[in-house]
């Protein structure tokens, strides 16, 4: 059913270069009907497995082929690689529903990291917290089986950092060691304070994020936002803890209402305490640097530049510095564009 590749059986999206033949089954992460100049349909593709993305377009028979699937199921593709604006895409000539149980090794990506392993050393990093407050706090949560087994799955985003089954873990995960050593280097913060709010700050996206076979938004993650959801999350566990301080409550909510710093980067709240900052910094480090990374690691561009990224608006160097003499042609075209962007 699938074309055998170098890899196996299963031809992996980032080893699709330009003239292959394509035969072989993908996820429809995303699917847009467009209509060409002429007013004839066509239909634009996003195509994944676990080690990336790629565009396919389908030209013929479009409206009957549209109501065989949907975004989140599979299908068996045929049709040929090419090259359009410096990216491969694909041009479908045939396409079939896959009905099957799809296998998550093949198109689901997950955290490089193995998740049990991530979840013990969270917990190290945890058993650190001295304040019994914050410790029985934390415990209700890691006690709460329900809780432990979505939390080990659920992705940290829908798009750009962390967006992959077991995201979440591993976010948070960076955030609480990264909190300790802040901790550690500026002794005026509430180091307890700090780690918990860490682990805490986005528990919301397990309500937020539904993740079957894509990753979207659930209803209430739409209406409220995970930063809200986390809120309440916060507040139910504190409702069993009857003698739990509500000056230390009311800084842990504001901690979760205001961790994404900017009313217009979503937060309800602006940081207006020093722990609060911190969380803030560190929480959009580590989201920029992990996303970065990973839209650098799956850029397909030639020579030493990402494509332009839209997020930041700018391009990104991925490779070793030319001289002038020393830039290719595609280079060349990339320096007019970005003359043309800014």
């Amino acid at each position: 059913m699938q074309l055998k590749s170098k890899t196996g059986t299963h031809l992996w999206v980032k080893d699709i270069t330009e003239n292959d033949k394509i035969l072989g089954c993908y996820l429809v992460k995303e699917k847009k009907v467009g209509t060409t100049r002429r007013g004839d349909p066509f239909l634009t593709l996003s195509l994944a497995d676990k080690t990336g993305e790629i565009e396919a377009k389908v030209w013929d028979g479009v409206n009957e082929l549209s109501s065989l699937f949907q975004e989140g199921d599979i299908i068996e593709v045929g049709g040929n690689a090419g090259s359009y604006r410096g990216k491969v895409q694909i041009t479908v000539s045939r396409l079939d529903v896959v009905n099957e149980e799809a296998d998550p090794e093949i198109f689901f990506e997950t955290s490089p990291f193995n998740a049990s392993e991530m979840l013990a050393s969270l917990r190290e990093v945890l058993k650190e917290i001295e304040n019994p407050h914050l410790k029985e706090l934390i415990d209700r949560f890691l006690n709460d089986r329900q809780f432990v087994s979505l939390f080990k799955k659920t992705p940290a985003a829908k798009n750009f950092h962390h967006s992959y089954v077991g995201g979440l873990l591993e976010h948070t995960l960076s955030v609480c060691r990264m909190a300790a050593k802040v901790a550690d280097h500026y002794p005026v913060l509430d180091r307890d304070l700090l780690i918990t709010s860490a682990f805490l700050h986005d528990i919301g996206k397990m309500r937020e994020l539904s993740f079957d076979r894509r990753i979207d938004y659930t209803d209430q993650g739409r209406l409220l936002g995970h930063v809200m959801l986390g809120a309440v999350m916060l507040d139910e566990k504190l409702y069993e803890l009857k003698e739990f301080p509500q000056p230390l409550a009311v800084r842990l909510k504001h901690l979760i209402l205001s961790h994404h710093g900017q009313y217009e980067f979503g937060s309800p709240k602006r940081p207006k305490f020093l722990e609060a900052f911190a969380l803030n910094l560190i929480d959009d480090l580590d989201a920029k640097i992990s996303g970065l990374a990973r839209f650098m690691e799956k850029d397909r561009q030639d020579g030493s530049w990402t494509d332009f990224n839209r997020l930041f608006e700018r391009y990104f160097l991925k490779g070793a510095i030319f001289s002038d003499k020393e830039k290719t042609d595609e280079e060349e075209k990339e320096d007019v564009k970005q003359g043309s962007l800014f």
